[in-house]
């Protein structure tokens, strides 16, 4: 065997000839294995993603003089005027309504966000695909991070309801348990979301398919509106809305509850399913993300 045919077989990952078998091959890697060293990657890399998501946001709010504060400061707006206009229109006493609902609004507003922006992820980084060698999934750690810098930023709206409305909010030691609830939506918002990302990348109609069904889960999701106002026979169909789930896991420590049961074994169960769908879709197309773009 010719040396040419050597370097040849040795660049192609192919296993040594009968001619040569004292000779060493190193054997091709895996489509698995190239999927754990993107993802592990990834979060290793938390320095750039964080220095992009930061550098997102000022970027968004260059030269004004609040900066990033103007997404807290219109958040306020919106959740204040509707827990007003909405408290009296469903007869709600404010002391239960106003807590619920502004804990609802910020966490839908992380949810929302992120589901909308993960699907685009692919689609709006493609210049930098195509030009520098990163993780895949780098640019959806910069989307989630982005959105969670956001998110405390607007947790100080709920300042004011701790203090006036403490009959339905209470910062109290449930409070901390924000911190795995979050952890758990930055886990589930990155599993689903490089799901969403690989096929809006793909098929350029789902962007717009995603930003429709999420105006619709917006208004079936108690969010503005508590499920006790529904009859017992509809709550189960409230109950198995998994984006519920995800709110009631923020929203309870928020308000100074702790979660129920059923919201941690749904949105555990829920974990478990993102982790094999993202698994079954990420590894085997994988390389073929960036000729999608």
């Amino acid at each position: 065997m010719s040396v040419n045919e050597n370097i040849i077989q040795q660049s192609a990952g192919l296993s040594a000839s009968k001619d040569n078998p004292d000779n060493i091959i190193f054997p091709p890697v895996s489509q698995r294995q190239l999927a754990l060293q993107d993802i592990s990657k990834g979060f290793l890399s938390w320095h750039i993603w964080l220095m992009l998501a930061w550098q997102d946001i000022k970027l968004r709010y260059r030269r004004s003089i609040l900066g990033p504060f103007w997404i807290t400061i219109s958040m306020a707006v919106t959740v204040y005027t509707m827990g007003f206009l909405y408290g009296h229109l469903f007869h709600m006493d404010l002391q239960q309504y106003y807590p619920y609902l502004v804990s609802g609004m910020l966490t839908w507003a992380l949810i929302s966000s992120a589901i909308t922006e993960l699907t685009d992820t692919f689609i709006t980084s493609d210049g930098l695909l195509k030009q520098i060698k990163l993780p895949y999934s780098l640019y959806l750690h910069r989307v989630i991070a982005r959105n969670m810098i956001i998110f405390f930023h607007n947790l100080l709206v709920m300042l004011p309801i701790y203090f006036i409305f403490h009959e339905g909010a209470k910062f109290n030691f449930n409070t901390l348990l924000i911190l795995p609830g979050l952890a758990i939506l930055y886990l589930n918002a990155f599993i689903y979301g490089l799901v969403l990302a690989m096929i809006g990348a793909r098929f350029r109609d789902i962007s717009q398919i995603i930003k429709s069904l999420v105006q619709i889960i917006f208004f079936v999701t108690p969010i503005m509106w508590n499920p006790s106002i529904l009859p017992e026979k509809y709550k189960l169909f409230v109950m198995l809305n998994p984006v519920y789930s995800y709110i009631e896991l923020v929203r309870a420590p928020l308000t100074g509850k702790l979660p129920a049961a059923f919201t941690l074994g749904m949105t555990g169960l829920l974990t478990i399913i993102g982790i094999m769908i993202c698994a079954r879709l990420f590894v085997p197309y994988r390389s073929r993300i960036i000729y999608w773009l």
